[in-house]
């Protein structure tokens, strides 16, 4: 690989302060004119545990981490046994663990074997020389990093100054650590990394980018929407969705709860989005397999339901904190009966952004159940990212407009149409009244047990598979530079990896198409079946163990990709991917 890209992990315990220091770095990056991506792991168990930030930073376009990195940061003993098993050969390590010969195993022959740069910090007894306490540690190996990386100490004193804004008495203090480690003798290293000059565009434009995370990213697209309604149950990775909403709350007059368990949340969701509020609902997968009985329940009475998935390893329990793309098959398949309903998998922050947005509009004007699926990795992963734009995307309501509400009639909420899509009016909203019957029901919604009624009345819902069909966009063929005859599929968080892949060996001259699917379900196949007829190797991409995409496409068009899959936890890293087409 030829990447101009630089690695960097932070690890220790959980509760060190390993993610306020990649956060504080990252948005470093962002105002110096860099780009950037970053993701953390950390077990479900709050302290005692190790954990580690991420992050790829480079002067042009990053979608995705590699396995193993330039730079490792410990804070403790986990962290530096974390670093030297994951560093690359000829990396660096800025350890602020005192004791690491006597009590990391194998240290000095790892160090030797991988030609390793272990330049240990007395990071405690620097942070207390200055006056701070045994926290500051973290600010002394910035300062050593930035010494490392050979940036000016004062794009990270300008970033303390804004993390410490609110307390301004750790101000000074931290200064003077970061210093300390800035200063400190690393005159016997011969350090040798990729010179990478930051884009002096991007960092005069810094005001207008942000770094911003999956969940927050989406919440800022139901604001965009006009979502004044949140519920929700916990649930990792679901969880910062409730936090960021209830954040916003005051500022956006919205209403937001922590309801009591899943089935209450798609319940309140339901009735809400009945009544005419935009609301949303999020969970992960244990909690969605409480809510199928209320999407069923929406789909009956055609009335429109958001709900998030974000996606983390079951069964049960699972991985709570790591990340998945196995929850394909509960998305499309879940509930009972048989209606129409639309998949959509978000890919990165802009997609989070929009696609929630697109979801609501599909969902009130089709009135149709929508899930949107998210994962772990782009939930909780960040990126430097351009403000998003304001106003981007209409709000369709899909209500019957002031004319039409005078002369409504009962048969007409559940009318038989040609799309299958009837007149829809809120409560009150005309002297029309219906019943929203979760029985089969006629077409003013009385209830009915008549074979043909109820025959016509499911076909009727399923119309609306082919409308919707007929109006979603195709999935976006992204082209090689070079001439290629291999394509991957792929949908979710594989995008950002197969376009770092399909740049990276476009350098070696080997092209590789990438196709990608947002709106998964109904699936559409035009451009699909032009995509296999015009490569000789097709591989299917995703994080799962069956292959869900691939056996959907499979099952739709006969069509067969070889797969390549992951189920670990782990995302798909790019130097894992380069190798199997190299």
């Amino acid at each position: 690989m030829n990447l101009n890209r630089i690695a960097i992990k932070f690890a220790g315990e959980a509760g060190l302060g390993v993610d306020s220091m990649g956060m504080m770095v990252l948005k470093a990056f962002k105002n110096m004119g860099y780009q950037g991506i970053a993701d953390r792991e950390f077990a479900s168990i709050i302290k005692g545990v190790g954990s580690n930030f991420q992050i790829e930073f480079s002067s042009s376009e990053v979608n995705s981490l590699q396995s193993n990195h330039d730079i490792g940061v410990a804070l403790d003993r986990q962290g530096l046994e974390d670093v030297l098993e994951t560093i690359k050969p000829n990396g660096v390590i800025i350890n602020g663990f005192d004791r690491h010969q006597k009590s990391v195993r194998n240290y000095q022959s790892i160090v030797t074997e991988k030609n390793l740069i272990a330049i240990n910090i007395p990071a405690r007894e620097l942070a207390m020389s200055q006056g701070g306490g045994l926290v500051m540690m973290n600010t002394v190996l910035l300062g050593s990093l930035w010494q490392v990386l050979g940036f000016d100490l004062e794009s990270l004193n300008k970033q303390i100054e804004i993390q410490f804004a609110n307390k301004p008495q750790f101000i000074p203090t931290n200064l003077l650590c970061a210093q300390a480690g800035f200063d400190y003798d690393l005159n016997d290293f011969e350090i040798k990394l990729n010179s990478i000059a930051p884009d002096p565009n991007l960092a005069s434009k810094s005001s207008s980018r942000m770094v911003i995370d999956g969940n927050a990213s989406l919440v800022a697209g139901c604001l965009q929407a006009g979502v004044n309604a949140y519920f929700a149950y916990p649930m990792s990775p679901a969880s910062s969705i409730l936090s960021y909403f209830a954040k916003t709350a005051k500022d956006y007059n919205l209403l937001v709860k922590q309801v009591e368990d899943e089935i209450s949340v798609a319940q309140i969701t339901l009735g809400a989005m009945h009544a005419g509020t935009r609301a949303l609902c999020g969970t992960s997968g244990g909690g969605f397999d409480l809510m199928t009985e209320t999407l069923s329940l929406a789909a009956m009475i055609e009335t429109p339901w958001v709900c998030v998935i974000a996606q983390r390893p079951g069964p049960a329990t699972g991985l709570p904190t790591w990340t998945t793309q196995a929850d394909l098959n509960l998305a499309i398949y879940s509930g009972h009966g048989e209606f129409t309903r639309l998949v959509i998998a978000v890919s990165d922050p802009n997609d989070c952004y929009e696609l929630i947005q697109h979801a609501f509009n599909y969902a009130e004007t089709v009135q149709i159940p929508v899930v949107v699926l998210t994962e772990a990795s782009i939930a909780m992963g960040n990126r430097i990212v351009d403000v998003f734009a304001e106003d981007l995307i209409t709000i369709q309501r899909g209500l019957a407009n002031s004319s039409e509400l005078e002369s409504l009639v009962s048969q007409d909420r559940f009318k038989f149409t040609e799309t299958g899509i009837s007149n829809r009016w809120l409560p009150a909203s005309s002297q029309a009244t219906y019943y929203a019957n979760g029985d089969e029901h006629t077409e003013s919604g009385a209830l009915t047990e008549d074979a043909e009624p109820a025959k016509q009345m499911i076909d009727k819902r399923y119309k609306k598979k082919d409308y919707l069909l007929s109006i979603l966009p195709e999935p976006v063929v992204y082209k090689s530079k070079v001439e290629a005859k291999i394509g991957v599929i792929g949908w979710g968080s594989t995008k950002g990896v197969m376009l770092d892949t399909q740049t990276e060996l476009a350098q070696s001259g080997v092209g590789v198409d990438y196709l990608h699917y947002s709106y998964v379900f109904p699936l559409k196949t035009e451009v699909l079946k032009e995509f296999f007829d015009s490569h000789s190797k097709v591989y299917i991409i995703e994080g799962n163990r069956e292959g869900q995409l691939a056996e959907l496409i499979k099952k739709e068009t006969g069509l067969v990709g070889e797969k390549i899959l992951k189920w670990n936890g782990r995302q798909f890293y790019l130097d894992e991917v380069i190798e199997i087409f190299s």
